[in-house]
């Protein structure tokens, strides 16, 4: 299996004390998280995008660039590109110039967000998120692959003879499609034998499930190469401890205090893709993504979610509210305790010399 780390750089304050942290402190500490994976031998560092709520991920390009002058091994990815927002020409030209400076380091994961605030702050109607998504997804395929480009759409204007600067590294990067909630996503992705990231972050494993397994079906009968069906999955939140019981205790107010924020904007555990479908962390440990526990409950817990996902990448998150030493230590403590667990378990070729549609600067230790 590959491992990811994951930041969507939220940062509310503290749900306990209400201590903030500055954004300054905030964004530097996603660079410098990204050079502690690459130390650690994580696969992949993926920064998130979100345009609206208590979140510094609007310019996750702006963070690739840094962690690409920082780092020299590791793969850089983003979780997600909230593409139907987005102008295709300004993602292939923001993308490719990450790119370049990584020197062929990036493959990206595109879907359509879960922040509903995003449409109107950007002046576009939620109804059609899906149609923006199809759209948008076409063009930047087409902008990434060839030059020249004449294209006509619904949603933007059309384009004759376009090419966007810079190109990528050497020739289009790979496209991920991020799965939470729809089928539409994980279609989009199986009509172009495109692979997938299941957001498996908030509801229980079941509501995944179903889209994981209708994203294979569909992929074969579209005739792709079951060989690039890949497949990653997220987690409720990363947090290590000698034992599950002290685990449980230390993230409590974390989690928590995320229960509460969903509550104060209207999001119970019905909302769907938007609110933590657990009210406790024990039922979220117990039955649902969070990976909170001892590194042993942990390592157990994902090959149980391998066990019916079957899933290539786990991509996992610590949360920016706990101390930083001790962010570090959790992410050392995975490295060192978790990934030789699940590695020794679970085989994959994705990013391995088998696998030829991998980053071209990029291959997986």
């Amino acid at each position: 299996m590959r491992f990811q780390v994951l930041d969507i750089v939220f940062n509310p304050p503290h749900p306990v004390t209400g201590e903030a942290v500055a954004p300054s402190d905030r964004l530097n500490r996603v660079v410098e998280t990204a050079v502690l994976a690459e130390e650690l031998g994580f696969d992949s560092f993926a920064v998130g995008e979100r345009h609206a709520g208590e979140v510094l991920s609007s310019a996750p390009t702006v963070i690739l660039g840094a962690v690409a002058a920082r780092t020299s091994r590791i793969l850089l990815s983003t979780g997600v590109t909230v593409l139907s927002l987005l102008d295709p020409i300004r993602v292939a030209e923001d993308l490719a110039t990450v790119d370049q400076l990584s020197r062929g380091r990036l493959e990206i994961v595109i879907g359509k967000g879960n922040e509903v605030l995003q449409y109107p702050l950007l002046g576009l109607d939620i109804d059609k998120q899906y149609e923006y998504l199809q759209e948008n997804y076409e063009l930047l395929r087409l902008l990434l692959s060839e030059e020249d480009v004449s294209w006509s759409g619904r949603h933007r204007h059309a384009l004759e003879h376009a090419t966007t600067l810079p190109r990528p590294f050497a020739g289009p990067f790979r496209i991920w499609h991020g799965s939470a909630t729809s089928r539409f996503a994980v279609d989009l992705a199986a009509r172009y034998g495109d692979p997938i990231v299941s957001a498996n972050a908030l509801q229980p494993r079941e509501n995944y499930q179903v889209l994981i397994d209708r994203y294979r079906e569909r992929y074969a009968a579209h005739g792709h190469d079951p060989a690039y069906g890949f497949v990653g999955s997220g987690s409720g939140g990363l947090f290590l401890a000698d034992t599950t019981e002290e685990a449980i205790e230390q993230y409590r107010p974390i989690y928590e205090g995320q229960v509460a924020a969903a509550a104060r904007r209207g999001y119970g555990a019905d909302a769907v893709g938007k609110a933590p479908s657990f009210r406790t962390v024990e039922d979220a440990v117990e039955r649902g993504p969070a990976l909170v526990g001892s590194p042993e409950r942990v390592a157990e817990k994902i090959l149980d979610y391998h066990a019916s996902y079957r899933h290539d990448l786990q991509s996992v998150s610590v949360n920016h509210l706990i101390p930083a030493a001790q962010q570090e230590d959790v992410l050392r403590r995975f490295a060192e305790e978790v990934v030789p667990v699940v590695r020794a378990e679970v085989k994959t070729d994705l990013w391995s010399v088998a696998d030829a549609r991998r980053a071209a600067g990029f291959t997986a230790a």
